[in-house]
């Protein structure tokens, strides 16, 4: 017997809105354009933050300075550009008209079965096209580079409570790791 998703019922009522609403559904949820524009400038702030902390990796982005990628996911794109410190940064509007160096295509369109992936600890499906090197480095980077959370806790909070907290949250996602893990796994019927 096969073990159902307990958001099933969303993908249900999802379908009925979509027949009795006259307006596209998906497109009234997006955000504006602005808001768009600001949670990528946060993710690159965030990334670059990561990126401080690892002078290898700078090292081997210097390599690619001026170098674009482009994530597309459904309808969103998020295009960075390498800068010549070894970080990233949005590309200009001007240039997003020319073709990136790299375009990843995330190939789930579901956000619950890519969260699934990704909490399970797998990378999800991604179509490459463009530089085979500059994608190697992409991986490269995927692989071997991680926020230290703990670090950063210390500087807020002291090194102690860091640590506790630090703890109670890999023991909160190894839990919730094995719960999703578990959850996707059909059960046998007896």
């Amino acid at each position: 017997m096969a073990t159902q998703s307990p958001f099933s019922w969303l993908s249900d009522v999802a379908d009925k809105l979509r027949t009795h609403l006259p307006i596209d559904l998906p497109q009234a949820l997006m955000p504006p354009p602005w808001a768009v524009k600001e949670l990528q400038q946060r993710v690159v702030l965030f990334l670059n933050h990561v990126l401080m902390q690892e002078p290898l990796a700078r090292e081997r982005l210097q390599r690619q300075r001026g170098r674009r990628v482009r994530l597309h996911w459904r309808d969103q794109l998020f295009e960075c550009q390498f800068t010549p410190a070894g970080l990233l940064d949005l590309a200009a509007t001007d240039q997003a008209a020319a073709s990136p160096d790299l375009v990843l295509r995330l190939s789930e369109d579901s956000p619950f079965a890519l969260a699934r992936t990704l909490m399970q600890g797998d990378k999800p499906a991604i179509r490459i096209e463009g530089d085979v090197q500059l994608a190697a480095e992409v991986n490269w980077l995927i692989d071997h580079v991680r926020w230290d959370v703990e670090e950063d806790l210390a500087r807020l909070i002291g090194d102690a409570p860091a640590h506790t907290l630090a703890q109670i949250g890999r023991r909160g996602v190894a839990a919730l790791r094995h719960f999703v893990q578990h959850a996707a796994t059909p059960k046998a019927s007896l």
